[in-house]
Parts: structure tokens; C-alpha cells; sequence
């Protein structure tokens, strides 16, 4: 009888911290995500798209524990890996109403992945941590930001550890919250990753708590910080941002000042703004900052687009194919990025 008694007291008490946590992170970030989500096109039903995610043999799933807790994740692998070869990572962080097979889907990411031979990770953010999915990049006065970083981190060396990486080629990209997170990573361990994409984010250092993450969300001033000091010895990762002229949800003056506040670090000045379409494909203006001849950051803002991926799979939730293929300008922008550092 004893030992039932306190079962149940340890069931009842398991309970209890279960509902805290639950409630906890239903508040946590709420009307942030609310606010974005009411501003957001109907996503409809989440189609995932089979081909997108194919061969299933290299598409495979995992857990990597880190300060914020356990983090699932799905890598893609390539396949007819040799005994000798070390291939790139890209890691790719979902946004808001997403989770990693959803953006594998929208981005088509595997599929270049698997042409031009390149690891996936796609971490996924935990629905207790925030109900939405979001990853909660802009609260860094508590830690919360930094500790899901770190778990993210972890997944990152879980992967490296366990497959045939090239630490020298890590990437980073990510869409919405996805971009937020990224840049916070990229601006917390620039030594560790060589490039970073950033697609309809919000810019680093401009949001501190929900209250500031919402103003910047609707492209209202708020007071920004300084990104951290790096070592002289430490090159900041070149970064492309992507927006759309049309996104309601993340307004598309962010994309440009994510854009500056990058460049403005290491003093970068912008080059002559090009306009670039490809067939009916949107349109984009391309404006690149460089230092001394060196690139630090790209910004591509396409005409039309809302808060979707720019040529993303038909069909997928926060996906627009009739924009330029966004997947395939990220590649190519990291691409060159490790080969001026592999030089």
C-alpha cells in the first residue's frame, strides 16, 4: 500500500510540474507568435511533399540534448558517401507553424543537397518550449534565446561527431524565427560557421522580449543593441538576407536593416543596387556590401513576395514558387563562401 501511496504522490506531483510547464510556455512568447500568425496568409492544409524528402534511406531522425532541453531533428544525408570524404553541413531553422520535414518540403532543400552533395540538419523546435513552434530567438535577457542556441549547438555536434562533416564548411540559414535563431548563433559563435542566410527575419540585436519582437515585426522603431564583440582573429560569417517587398508578416524593412547592422560591424560599404528576373519569376533587387573587396553581407529583396520561401514547393504552407528559387541562391552564396576561406 505504501509503495502505491507514493506512486501516486509522485504521479500527482509529475502532473503538476507537467500543467506548469505547459501553461508556462503557452504564455511564453504568445503574442508575438499571435500577432504574426494573424498577420500571415491562411497556410491551409500542411501538404508534405513526398519527393522533397526522398530517398527515405538518407532521411533519418535524432535527438541531441542541450541548456534548453532535448531537440529533435531530421538530417539528410547524401548517399555513396566514401571512407575518405568530408562533406558541408547546412543547417536549415523553421519558422513560426513549422516543423523540420515542413520546411524540407517548402524549401526543397534535399534535392540540392543531394545534387551538389552537402548534409541537412534541420533542428525542430519543441511545441512545450512555444506552442507555435517558434523559435524563441528574441528573448535574450532571460536566456531562453541562448539556451536554445546552445541546444541547437548541440545537435550540430551530435552530427559531427557521428558523421562525415567538414567542420571547416558549416552553414547556417533559417526563415522567420528560423532567420532570428540563425543570426543569434551566427552572432554568438561566428568562429564556427563560415556563412548565413537569413530569409524574411528580423534583424540582430533589434528585439529583447515579445513586447520589442512584435514592434520590429511591423517595422516599428526600437531600440537596438550592438552585436557582440568578436575576437580580431574571428571573421564574421558573410550573410544573404532574402525578404519579400510584399511580406505582411515580418516587414520587409528588416531584411535591409539586418543588412546594414551586418555591414556596418565591419565597416562594409553598399555597392551599386542590380535588378535580376529570371523568366516570370519575381523580380529581386540585389545589393551587396564589401570591404575592401571582400563581401559581408548580400541583400535580395524580391518584388511581389509575402512571408513564403521564394520558389518553394507548390502547394506547402509559407511557400511561393513563382518567386526566384531561394534554396539554390543560398547554396551558391555559402558555396563560394567556403571556397574564399578554404583559399
Amino acid at each position: 500500500m505504501a509503495r502505491r501511496t507514493r506512486k501516486t504522490a509522485w504521479s500527482r506531483s509529475l502532473q503538476r510540474v507537467l500543467k506548469t510547464m505547459t501553461r508556462t510556455a503557452m504564455n511564453v512568447g504568445s503574442k508575438a507568435i499571435k500577432a504574426g500568425l494573424r498577420a500571415a496568409p491562411p497556410a491551409g492544409k500542411r501538404v508534405v511533399s513526398k519527393k522533397a524528402l526522398v530517398p527515405s534511406a538518407n532521411w533519418t531522425a535524432g535527438i541531441a540534448i542541450g541548456a534548453a532541453g532535448p531537440r529533435r531533428y531530421r538530417l539528410y544525408k547524401p548517399s555513396g558517401i566514401q571512407r575518405d570524404e568530408r562533406l558541408p553541413l547546412l543547417v536549415m531553422l523553421h519558422g513560426c507553424g513549422q516543423d523540420a520535414e515542413a520546411l524540407a518540403a517548402s524549401s526543397r532543400m534535399n534535392a540540392v543537397a543531394a545534387r551538389e552533395r552537402f548534409f541537412v540538419l534541420y533542428p525542430e523546435q519543441d511545441r512545450l518550449a512555444n506552442v507555435q513552434g517558434c523559435w524563441n530567438w528574441y528573448d535574450t535577457r532571460t536566456g531562453r534565446a541562448q539556451a536554445e542556441a546552445s541546444s541547437i549547438g548541440a545537435a550540430i555536434e551530435r552530427i559531427c561527431l557521428t558523421q562525415a562533416v567538414d567542420r571547416n564548411r558549416i552553414a547556417l540559414a533559417g526563415i522567420s524565427a528560423g532567420a532570428g535563431m540563425a543570426v543569434l548563433l551566427a552572432t554568438l559563435h561566428p568562429e564556427r560557421f563560415r556563412a548565413i542566410a537569413m530569409h524574411s527575419g528580423i534583424a540582430p540585436g533589434v528585439a529583447h522580449s515579445s513586447a520589442t519582437a512584435i514592434k520590429a515585426m511591423f517595422g516599428q522603431t526600437v531600440t537596438t543593441s550592438p552585436l557582440p564583440v568578436i575576437a580580431p582573429d574571428v571573421r564574421l560569417p558573410a550573410l544573404l538576407v532574402i525578404h519579400g517587398a510584399a511580406d505582411h508578416v515580418v516587414a520587409p524593412g528588416n531584411g535591409r536593416e539586418a543588412a546594414l547592422r551586418w555591414a556596418e560591424r565591419v565597416s562594409a560599404k553598399a555597392g551599386k543596387a542590380r535588378r535580376v528576373q529570371r523568366g516570370a519569376r519575381y523580380a529581386a533587387t540585389v545589393t551587396d556590401f564589401r570591404k575592401s573587396r571582400q563581401l559581408t553581407a548580400t541583400l535580395c529583396e524580391i518584388e511581389r513576395l509575402g512571408h513564403a520561401w521564394s520558389g518553394g514547393a507548390a502547394g506547402q504552407p509559407y511557400s511561393d514558387p513563382q518567386g526566384p528559387d531561394a534554396s539554390r541562391m543560398i547554396w551558391s552564396f555559402i558555396a563560394r563562401q567556403f571556397a574564399r576561406t578554404a583559399g
